[in-house]
């Protein structure tokens, strides 16, 4: 029977019983040469290509026009804190795999959804660098459809439970919003890209005095 998840109990763990996270003290010299420490968590499961995780952006586009280009939003319970939160597909990259074929696979598990092509590829970025060591990069894939939108099955693994969602791109900052009249929490970055977005057509509509 399905039932709301939950966190039961949070207790101290000790950094050698992790499997997932590491924690670490940094020594570091800051620029008055004062010798000053850090503590910050790591990811164990870095491989060879330096680069923890991706995040994807896809753009859903109709060959006969016959929607406004979409992108895909999942929501997913997070333990750490406690509530649903909405985000980009994303997922750790697998060793030998690269950036963009990790994006690639893992919008198709998650979503359903088979890209036809990468359109960018950030640089390495950081999300939380007062916090984590953790890296990442944002993959902007291509998602062509024939026409009408569709609702592709997901390939979720074992214990993965994802709700999908798609927005139109011009809709998704007011979208994310009333996520908050259902006690959502959103993802800082997805959050800063719609609403970077949202802004960038303010400005271009004449909405905000220049």
């Amino acid at each position: 029977m399905s039932q709301s998840p939950k966190v039961l109990s949070t207790e101290d763990l000790n950094t050698a019983d992790a499997k997932w996270v590491g924690l670490k003290k940094i020594n570091w010299q800051d620029q008055t040469g004062k010798e000053r420490v850090w503590e910050a968590a790591d990811r164990r499961t870095r491989g060879k290509s330096g680069i923890d995780a991706v995040a994807v952006l896809a753009l859903i586009r109709s060959k006969t026009r016959t929607f406004p280009i979409s992108t895909v939003i999942i929501e997913q319970y997070r333990p750490p804190v406690g509530n649903f939160v909405v985000e980009l597909p994303a997922g750790l990259i697998d060793d030998g795999e690269t950036p963009e074929g990790a994006a690639i696979r893992e919008l198709q598990e998650e979503t359903g959804y088979e890209a036809e092509g990468v359109l960018d590829s950030s640089a390495v970025l950081v999300s939380d660098p007062g916090m984590t060591t953790a890296n990442m990069k944002l993959v902007v894939l291509d998602v062509p459809l024939n026409g009408d939108m569709e609702s592709p099955d997901q390939n979720l693994q074992n214990g993965e439970s994802i709700v999908r969602r798609t927005v139109e791109v011009k809709r998704l900052y007011q979208e994310l919003k009333e996520y908050e009249k259902k006690d959502y929490l959103v993802d800082a970055r997805l959050l800063h890209l719609a609403a970077g977005f949202d802004l960038a057509e303010r400005l271009r509509a004449g909405d905000i005095p220049s």
